[in-house]
């Protein structure tokens, strides 16, 4: 089945049409709230007149989480770019749609028989959509591989991406942003680094070296599908660090320049690759001769189709969404979120593909009654600068997750304000440090140039939760320190 996205867009018009006597509230429907809510409002006020803000477009809206009562909107419609809060949807409708125990798979296959020690025919593998994919992982399939008998391969090794389509890049990735971890290309078949999860990267590192000389450079893991193009020079202590590490947009060539001082750490860089498959494969590979499995001189390393009579030879299912939804979230894992909507369009339509997989959110969000006209989006991670939604909508989602069997899970995949560890405070670990924010702000960063959102919980100082949403866009001043300032003023509510 192919979902064009012009059914997609159809199938938007139809539940608008069909959902038009759901009435979202407004700021003229606002509640103004009782006594106790007064001095609130009255402290959003002020801070919402200092000029970062005033400077900016903003949307804001605060509800109680009892009952989802708006108790203070500025611009509550207001259709703004909510950056990497969008994944609060994304998170929520995979949830929804997998299963919290839902698992990604990864077979190591053959259509060969095994033979004094010789595997006849191809070794597949096949990716099925893991991001939390290891070099460590492709030791234990080539350990298993050994196990079986297997010392040497007569055929191709064979990588397998077609769980997922070939559009490699969401809508609105930049050039700029390409080079780098978080606009990685999405494959169903990729590899991370190291256990931050940041599937299709390499981490780059140069160092100073002696004196004059080039910096000295490492890649983790070591891989030959990036080729390193060392310009950069140690100089003597102290004086500026220039070093600067990219890819060239399109190519493989990384490109290092600058100057890297002598006692300094250099410079480390999450760089993407081109081809995430390929780089699997490259891994894979490596591990396979590590474990003294060997490949004939006629052998080549291709991508194709693991064929229906293929035999699996080992496998392996990654840790259940409940545990990935933490770096997921936590991190704000940009691959994941555009892993997870092809996954969800995989399981509901048959079809690993964004149109498949926004649809599926597009529906969640209908179904849990949100205004799907106010929402607007065309990747799962937010990079796109085109996405907008109100905080209306954004605080409304935050509502009606509350009542979902997987809410617990949910709810602890969100940074919490000031917690130092990585897979706690998340984004919000250097934010917020600060009693009353501190450990009771539990909500999800968003951040592009010139736009800045935050939205999630909040525990008030009489025990209360609220739900907010803060988006402001179209500013060359940081609102951070606005917003965390809005975030304080909530939980400090008596």
């Amino acid at each position: 089945m192919k979902i064009w996205r012009k059914f997609l867009v159809s199938f938007v018009a139809i539940l608008m049409i069909g959902s038009s006597v759901f009435i979202p509230l407004t700021e003229d429907t606002t509640v103004e709230a009782a006594t106790s809510y007064a001095s609130l409002k009255s402290k959003m006020d002020s801070i919402m007149a200092d000029s970062r803000m005033k400077n900016a477009t903003a949307s804001v809206t605060v509800r109680k989480a009892s009952n989802g009562e708006i108790v203070y909107q500025h611009n509550g419609d207001k259709e703004i770019t909510p950056a990497s809060s969008l994944k609060l949807l994304t998170g929520a409708a995979a949830l929804e749609t997998l299963g919290e125990n839902y698992r990604f798979s990864t077979i190591v296959s053959t259509d060969g028989k095994v033979k004094n020690g010789t595997l006849n025919g191809n070794l597949y593998l096949k990716g099925q959509g893991d991001p939390t994919l290891l070099k460590s992982h492709f030791d234990s399939f080539a350990s298993g591989l050994v196990k079986l008998g297997v010392k040497r391969v007569s055929g191709n090794l064979v990588g397998d991406d077609t769980w997922y389509d070939n559009v490699r890049l969401s809508a609105g990735i930049l050039a700029e942003d390409e080079p780098y971890y978080y606009a990685a290309p999405i494959s169903a078949l990729t590899l991370s680094p190291n256990g931050d999860f940041d599937a299709g990267s390499v981490i780059v590192e140069a160092k100073p070296g002696g004196n004059g000389k080039a910096t000295k450079v490492t890649m983790t893991p070591v891989t030959s599908v990036l080729q390193v193009v060392n310009n950069s020079k140690t100089v003597p202590k102290g004086s500026k660090n220039t070093l600067k590490i990219t890819r060239q947009v399109g190519t493989n060539k990384v490109i290092i320049t600058g100057n890297s001082p002598i006692g300094t750490s250099g410079v480390k860089e999450w760089i993407s690759v081109t081809n995430p498959t390929m780089y699997a494969l490259d891994i894979f590979k490596r591990s396979l001769a590590e474990k003294g499995i060997t490949f004939a001189a006629t052998s080549k390393v291709v991508q194709g189709e693991t064929p229906k009579n293929a035999k699996a030879l080992v496998s392996r299912k990654s840790m259940p969404l409940k545990e990935l939804i933490i770096p997921f979230m936590k991190l704000s894992n940009n691959t994941h979120a555009e892993m997870l909507a092809k996954e969800m369009g995989k399981i509901k339509y048959g079809e690993g593909s964004w149109d498949a997989g926004l649809l599926v959110m597009h529906e969640y969000a209908a179904s849990v009654g949100l205004d799907i006209s106010k929402w607007k989006f065309e990747d799962a991670s937010g990079m796109s600068y085109s996405n907008k939604v109100s905080s209306s909508q954004l605080s409304q989602l935050l509502y009606k997750v509350r009542t979902e069997p997987w809410f617990n899970t949910y709810y602890k995949s969100l940074p919490i304000a000031g917690e130092s560890d990585r897979f706690v405070g998340g984004t919000l670990r250097n934010r917020l440090k600060a009693a009353p924010a501190k450990g009771n702000i539990q909500a999800k960063t968003g951040s592009l140039e010139n736009i800045k959102s935050l939205s999630g919980y909040a525990k008030t100082k009489s025990g209360e939760t609220l739900i907010f949403t803060v988006l402001t866009e179209k500013t060359k001043t940081s609102t951070i320190p606005v917003i965390d300032q809005i975030a304080t003023t909530i939980a400090n509510h008596k």
